[in-house]
């Protein structure tokens, strides 16, 4: 497979993809495995660590690329990388932190190889399976996309919560490699091949299919029961009732601000102004549970601390200039279960928030965060769309 040949650019486009939304968890461990330095050996830790981790893991993988050429071995393969496409559309649960926190050069790089090499199973799976035994493919794919991974972390896990569409991708393309991977396993590819060829093109699709369709009904039974009480969704133009308490939750995106703005057209318009008040709320997405075993539990709390304080900045800089009180809340967790949870928990009457606009295929996969919420809200949901 020459660098002329489509096929050559598809797989390199496969393992980029795949090394990317898998990296996550990884990218963090990074991020915060060298917070606790001083600035000036920030940039080393990262360095050296992620250059080691690349080594590591092109090692690691093309020993995996060795392996899949014997009988069953890419079907067991393509089992483990259906399961671990699901994980992604899996919610998960954050543990209290266990690691000790990275005081030293040398400890952090200890601890960004020690986690790569025991967070990075799926990754050398996944990358191996779409590799199709090219190691030259393989090794090239890994030099462009874990430099992309570490040095634009932050970035890519942002867009990645900001746009759910990219995970939901992320296990699709996960799915369709399991599909191509299981059919060329070396004890049935020559009887395909002779007898059932179209299942080079039924398989990888039949991959993307079930991995969609498990992680939507995982997904969906993790999601709390609809509540018995009415929940309503109510056109941009509507302000509704005299609601005194009202809660806004807020990720920074202009849908959020469009949010908070309603919500001071709200204040604006109620009978009694001084009554009036507004909950911010930010959630943010927990990491899994692999982090939480390189990374002290303090150093996850200040990490979410942060990114909390960077969404609700904004919303709390336009309540304070249009003269509404408002009280800020963080939490970690799943977003459209924990916003009704907080508005029972505060009293809110009634739930003011943006559309995340996800398009009808992303929303129908994988249910947006006000979808959710308005399933399960106990109280008027008014949804503002940007």
């Amino acid at each position: 497979m020459g660098m002329s040949s489509p096929d050559f650019w598809v797989a390199l486009l496969q393992i980029i993809g795949v090394n990317i939304v898998l990296s996550g968890d990884n990218a963090v461990v990074i991020a915060l495995a060298a917070r606790g330095l001083p600035a000036h050996q920030q940039k080393k830790a990262i360095a050296w660590g992620s250059g080691a981790a690349v080594v590591m893991r092109i090692i690691l993988t093309i020993v995996a690329v060795e392996l899949l050429r014997l009988p069953y071995l890419k079907l067991i393969g393509a089992v483990l990388l259906c399961w671990i496409a699901v994980q992604l559309l899996t919610p998960e649960d954050e543990d209290e932190g266990g690691g000790n926190a990275a005081t030293t050069l040398g400890t952090a790089i200890k601890t960004i190889l020690l986690a790569d090499l025991v967070m990075s199973l799926d990754n050398v799976i996944g990358v191996a399976a779409a590799a199709k035994g090219s190691v030259p493919l393989l090794v090239i794919g890994l030099a462009i996309s874990i430099p992309l991974v570490i040095f634009a972390s932050q970035i890519l896990l942002k867009l990645m919560e900001r746009f759910p569409f990219i995970v939901t991708f992320g296990a699709g393309l996960l799915g369709w490699v399991s599909g191509e991977m299981a059919i060329t396993d070396p004890a049935v590819k020559t009887w395909i091949d002779a007898n059932a060829a179209w299942l080079h093109t039924a398989a990888p699709m039949a991959g993307v299919l079930l991995v969609l369709g498990i992680g939507r009904v995982i997904a969906a039974r993790a999601t709390p029961a609809e509540s018995p009480e009415t929940t309503v969704s109510l056109p941009p133009s509507a302000l509704v009732g005299h609601a005194a308490r009202v809660l806004v939750p807020v990720d920074g995106s202009e849908g959020a601000l469009a949010a908070v703005r309603r919500a001071i057209e709200l204040h604006q318009t109620h009978p009694q102004p001084v009554q009036f008040s507004v909950d911010l709320l930010n959630v943010q997405h927990p990491v899994s549970g692999d982090v939480s075993t390189f990374v002290a539990g303090k150093t996850l709390h200040e990490y979410h601390e942060e990114r909390s304080e960077e969404a609700l900045a904004p919303a709390r800089a336009l309540l304070q200039q249009a003269g509404v009180t408002c009280r800020s809340h963080a939490r970690v967790g799943d977003a459209g279960t924990l916003i009704p949870l907080v508005a029972k928990e505060l009293g809110s009457e009634q739930i003011v928030m943006g559309s995340r606009g996800l398009g009808a295929i992303a929303g129908a996969l994988l249910g947006s965060v006000t979808a959710e919420t308005l399933r399960s809200s106990a109280v008027e949901v008014v949804v503002v769309k940007d």
